[in-house]
């Protein structure tokens, strides 16, 4: 009779452990979305200020066309990506390509004394700014989640109900090589 009561004791601890290790990769996954949601509106200003941006460089680099078109593509490309790895992998196309238009901007003062350049600039380094610190949110969102599927016990949860290793929001090979590299003063 002692042992039946042991085992029915057992058998409960670990339905409460089991249940309170998925509601934790439940909430660890929900907060993960949640922060993604949070890029996604960061992300959303700045799609809308690309192409007011693009409109102001044009008057002034009109034969810098490669560049923009590169910048609208990338554009065009993360506001149709689907699904988180999707929009990681196309803002970091973007990302690049807004660097090689900074590039290219450098060769033209005019254009950088311009008043609604300027104001796009500002706006657009707001975004930038936000951005970055909703992708570090992003990132140790995933990052708990990850550590959660990974370590034991939760490891047998997440794998029995279907959480896996999710993917981080960095800057790619290309942008860290570049970022690694000091930065070139001009007086």
């Amino acid at each position: 009779m002692t042992t039946g009561w042991i085992i029915v004791g057992v058998a409960v601890l670990l339905v409460i452990v089991c249940i309170s290790k998925y509601n934790t990769l439940v909430r660890l996954r929900n907060n993960r979305e949640n922060a993604f949601a949070d890029i996604d509106v960061q992300l959303k200003q700045r799609h809308d200020l690309i192409p007011q941006l693009v409109t102001t460089v044009k008057g002034y680099a009109a034969h810098e066309k490669e560049t923009l078109e590169r910048v609208i593509n990338a554009r065009n490309g993360a506001v149709n990506a689907q699904g988180i790895d999707e929009k990681i992998a196309a803002e970091n196309v973007l990302t690049s390509a807004l660097a090689g238009l900074k590039v290219t901007l450098e060769a033209y003062p005019d254009l950088k004394a311009n008043t609604n350049f300027l104001q796009l600039q500002e706006e657009i380094s707001d975004v930038e700014n936000k951005l970055a610190a909703t992708r570090r949110f992003f990132n140790s969102a995933t990052k708990e989640l990850n550590n959660a599927v990974e370590s034991f016990p939760s490891n047998i949860i997440a794998g029995m109900f279907g959480f896996h290793k999710e993917v981080m929001f960095d800057l790619g090979t290309t942008d860290r090589a570049t970022l690694e590299q000091a930065p070139q003063i001009n007086f």
